[in-house]
């Protein structure tokens, strides 16, 4: 038990010491099986003090029964651009889709003053949203409002929600001050209770896309175990060759090993969007000896009708036997900070 931790005693009452206790070898009694139930006669409720010739067989430690402490508003990582709170919950019946926006804490605009409020979109849906209403010159907005978004069931794994945070100055201009990217896939969101979440905002790409679009994803590697976790986050800008509204786009992690193929995973397809949001986890057996030698391929592909599929886009990450600029330093990078997810944007390109 730590040190200055109060133990509370377990008492047994002067009624019951006729029973029969099998003594313990460290002072601690307990009742026989043969009576294993005491039905407590009616009577007035006493405090501990009142007692008389009662004596203590055990104590319970209070610290092993407290609720873990919430920490979500008071630990902020360092270049934290802020954090919102949410819940979502699914209507089954009347396919609704029930978005509650909580609040938001610790926002960094721009100026000192910050007016801000959230829009949300059910992506891949990006022309329509919601709008929360402005909270006038505060950090830490509380919204408490609720919104609903009519999806079908078949279509909501497929979706993401994409809260846009954003600051509103005297002129009226709207500045982006983060967003929170949530896809629905792997979320139980049916159900009694109402799960409340919490996100890190994010700051937006700004750059244009690529030619061909760009993807984001991270790497892990962990050298004990011999892991290299590769996280499919999103991509944006993709071109599609034909058919867009049936199109569906999927993504193929190869990792290769002198340029020969060891093992590849695959993405769920996602239907008609040029900024699909994947946010899925795959992990391949890499020895540390295997890391000079090795590399990965992530392959944007666009699966239509007829089973026929274009490439859309490539990108390999490796080391210098393989590639050269960012690629080549998220692959070192990866390798410098073991067991940490380090995560970057890449341009696509169709060289094969």
């Amino acid at each position: 038990m730590p040190l200055g931790t109060r133990s509370v005693p377990f008492i047994i009452p002067p009624k019951f010491h006729g029973r029969d206790w099998i003594n313990l070898t460290n002072g601690e009694q307990v009742q026989k099986d043969s009576d294993p139930y005491v039905t407590p006669e009616s009577g007035p409720r006493c405090s501990f003090h009142s007692l008389a010739g009662a004596y203590v067989i055990g104590s319970i430690n209070p610290e092993l029964y407290k609720f873990p402490e919430d920490k979500s508003e008071t630990d902020f990582p360092e270049c934290n651009i802020g954090r919102l709170w949410f819940s979502v919950e699914y209507e089954q019946e009347a396919e609704r889709l029930l978005v509650s926006l909580i609040k938001a804490r610790k926002l960094q605009p721009p100026t000192d003053s910050c007016s801000p409020f959230v829009k949300i979109y059910l992506l891949p849906d990006e022309r329509r949203y919601l709008q929360s209403k402005t909270k006038r010159k505060t950090l830490n907005p509380q919204f408490d409002e609720n919104f609903i978004f009519q999806v079908s069931s078949k279509t909501l794994y497929q979706r993401t929600l994409k809260f846009s945070v954003y600051h509103v100055d005297k002129q009226k201009k709207h500045h982006l001050l983060g967003q929170v990217i949530f896809p629905l896939k792997n979320e139980t969101l049916t159900g009694d209770s109402k799960l409340v979440i919490w996100r890190d905002l994010e700051a937006e790409n700004l750059e244009p896309p690529s030619e061909y679009g760009d993807i984001q994803f991270s790497l892990s590697y962990n050298d004990y175990l011999g892991r290299l976790t590769v996280v499919v986050l999103r991509a944006k800008g993709l071109k599609f060759q034909d058919e867009r509204d049936t199109a569906s786009v999927y993504i193929k992690v190869s990792l290769m090993n002198h340029n020969k193929f060891i093992k590849c995973k695959k993405t769920t397809a996602l239907l008609g969007s040029p900024n699909p949001v994947y946010n899925e986890t795959f992990s391949f057996k890499a020895d540390q000896t295997e890391l000079d030698t090795a590399s990965l391929s992530l392959s944007v592909l666009q699966s239509a009708e007829g089973n026929k599929t274009h490439l859309l886009g490539r990108v390999v990450v490796g080391p210098f036997m393989y590639t050269r600029g960012k690629e080549l330093e998220h692959w070192n990078e990866m390798i410098s900070k073991p067991k940490e997810l380090v995560k970057r944007w890449h341009a696509l390109c169709r060289n094969t």
